[in-house]
Protein backbone atom coordinates (compact mmCIF):
# COMPACT_ATOMS: atom_id res chain seq x y z
CA UNK A 1 0.00 0.00 0.00
CA UNK A 2 2.95 2.26 0.73
CA UNK A 3 3.83 2.27 -3.18
CA UNK A 4 0.69 3.85 -3.85
CA UNK A 5 0.61 6.49 -1.43
CA UNK A 6 4.14 7.43 -2.47
CA UNK A 7 2.50 7.54 -6.21
CA UNK A 8 -0.14 9.75 -5.48
CA UNK A 9 2.47 12.27 -3.88
CA UNK A 10 3.98 12.47 -6.66
CA UNK A 11 1.17 13.27 -8.66
CA UNK A 12 0.24 16.28 -6.60
CA UNK A 13 3.82 17.64 -5.87
CA UNK A 14 4.49 21.23 -6.44
CA UNK A 15 7.35 20.61 -8.78
CA UNK A 16 5.43 18.48 -11.48
CA UNK A 17 8.87 18.21 -13.55
CA UNK A 18 11.64 15.91 -12.36
CA UNK A 19 14.70 17.72 -12.70
CA UNK A 20 18.04 15.98 -14.27
CA UNK A 21 20.71 15.71 -11.66
CA UNK A 22 24.15 17.47 -12.63
CA UNK A 23 26.79 14.69 -12.76
CA UNK A 24 29.56 14.70 -10.60
CA UNK A 25 31.63 17.55 -12.89
CA UNK A 26 28.47 19.17 -12.60
CA UNK A 27 27.48 19.01 -16.17
CA UNK A 28 23.68 17.90 -17.03
CA UNK A 29 23.52 14.30 -17.40
CA UNK A 30 23.13 13.12 -20.71
CA UNK A 31 19.54 12.21 -22.32
CA UNK A 32 18.23 9.00 -21.43
CA UNK A 33 17.21 6.68 -23.84
CA UNK A 34 13.87 6.99 -25.47
CA UNK A 35 13.95 11.06 -24.61
CA UNK A 36 12.60 13.29 -26.97
CA UNK A 37 14.92 14.90 -29.66
CA UNK A 38 15.36 18.41 -29.30
CA UNK A 39 13.55 20.83 -31.92
CA UNK A 40 15.07 21.43 -35.03
CA UNK A 41 17.69 24.53 -34.74
CA UNK A 42 18.74 22.90 -31.35
CA UNK A 43 20.54 19.54 -32.50
CA UNK A 44 23.50 21.19 -32.00
CA UNK A 45 24.90 20.67 -35.66
CA UNK A 46 25.32 23.49 -38.48
CA UNK A 47 21.86 24.46 -39.85
CA UNK A 48 22.26 22.92 -42.82
CA UNK A 49 22.22 19.39 -41.05
CA UNK A 50 19.19 20.85 -39.66
CA UNK A 51 17.52 21.60 -42.65
CA UNK A 52 18.04 18.56 -44.20
CA UNK A 53 16.26 16.85 -41.81
CA UNK A 54 12.95 18.83 -42.35
CA UNK A 55 10.27 17.69 -45.21
CA UNK A 56 11.00 19.85 -48.34
CA UNK A 57 14.51 20.91 -47.73
CA UNK A 58 17.77 20.46 -49.43
CA UNK A 59 18.81 20.07 -53.12
CA UNK A 60 15.74 18.02 -55.41
CA UNK A 61 16.29 17.31 -58.80
CA UNK A 62 14.84 15.75 -61.71
CA UNK A 63 14.14 11.92 -60.71
CA UNK A 64 13.55 12.63 -56.94
CA UNK A 65 10.64 11.64 -55.18
CA UNK A 66 8.78 12.25 -51.84
CA UNK A 67 7.52 14.44 -49.77
CA UNK A 68 9.82 17.51 -50.35
CA UNK A 69 8.96 17.31 -54.19
CA UNK A 70 4.99 17.31 -53.29
CA UNK A 71 5.45 20.45 -51.39
CA UNK A 72 7.50 21.97 -54.40
CA UNK A 73 4.52 20.45 -56.46
CA UNK A 74 2.18 22.62 -54.13
CA UNK A 75 3.80 25.60 -54.09
CA UNK A 76 4.80 25.65 -58.49
CA UNK A 77 0.96 25.57 -58.63
CA UNK A 78 0.27 28.92 -56.50
CA UNK A 79 2.13 30.71 -59.26
CA UNK A 80 0.46 31.45 -62.54
CA UNK A 81 1.33 30.11 -65.23
CA UNK A 82 4.18 28.59 -63.92
CA UNK A 83 3.32 25.21 -63.39
CA UNK A 84 -0.66 25.45 -64.84
CA UNK A 85 -2.47 21.81 -64.56
CA UNK A 86 0.58 20.37 -62.79
CA UNK A 87 0.40 17.45 -61.30
CA UNK A 88 1.15 16.93 -57.44
CA UNK A 89 2.03 13.56 -56.81
CA UNK A 90 5.64 14.07 -55.31
CA UNK A 91 7.57 13.25 -58.54
CA UNK A 92 9.96 14.95 -59.73
CA UNK A 93 9.99 14.95 -63.56
CA UNK A 94 10.11 16.72 -66.75
CA UNK A 95 7.42 19.10 -65.77
CA UNK A 96 8.36 19.94 -62.67
CA UNK A 97 11.92 20.76 -63.89
CA UNK A 98 10.69 22.91 -66.60
CA UNK A 99 8.31 25.12 -64.55
CA UNK A 100 11.56 25.12 -61.15
CA UNK A 101 13.53 26.86 -64.63
CA UNK A 102 10.74 29.00 -65.85
CA UNK A 103 10.20 30.41 -61.86
CA UNK A 104 14.14 30.73 -61.81
CA UNK A 105 13.99 32.78 -64.83
CA UNK A 106 11.07 34.92 -63.95
CA UNK A 107 12.39 35.46 -60.68
CA UNK A 108 15.98 35.96 -61.98
CA UNK A 109 17.49 33.36 -59.23
CA UNK A 110 21.04 32.38 -59.57
CA UNK A 111 22.92 30.28 -57.70
CA UNK A 112 21.15 27.08 -58.40
CA UNK A 113 21.49 24.76 -61.43
CA UNK A 114 18.97 25.83 -63.93
CA UNK A 115 15.74 23.45 -63.49
CA UNK A 116 17.31 21.92 -59.93
CA UNK A 117 14.99 23.37 -56.72
CA UNK A 118 18.16 24.15 -54.55
CA UNK A 119 18.83 27.35 -52.06
CA UNK A 120 18.31 29.86 -53.80
CA UNK A 121 15.19 28.57 -55.73
CA UNK A 122 13.64 27.95 -52.60
CA UNK A 123 14.36 30.92 -50.74
CA UNK A 124 12.54 32.59 -54.34
CA UNK A 125 9.87 30.43 -54.14
CA UNK A 126 9.26 30.61 -50.89
CA UNK A 127 8.57 34.09 -50.33
CA UNK A 128 6.30 34.16 -53.21
CA UNK A 129 4.00 31.51 -51.65
CA UNK A 130 2.33 29.65 -48.73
Amino acid sequence: MSGLIVASSLLVSDNPAPTVPPTSSGQLAPPLPGDPAPPSGQLGGSPAADLAEIPGTGVLRQGDSGHGVYELQVRLLQIPNVYEGGAIGGRYDADVRAAVARSQKWYGVRGDETGVYGDQTRRALMLRTK
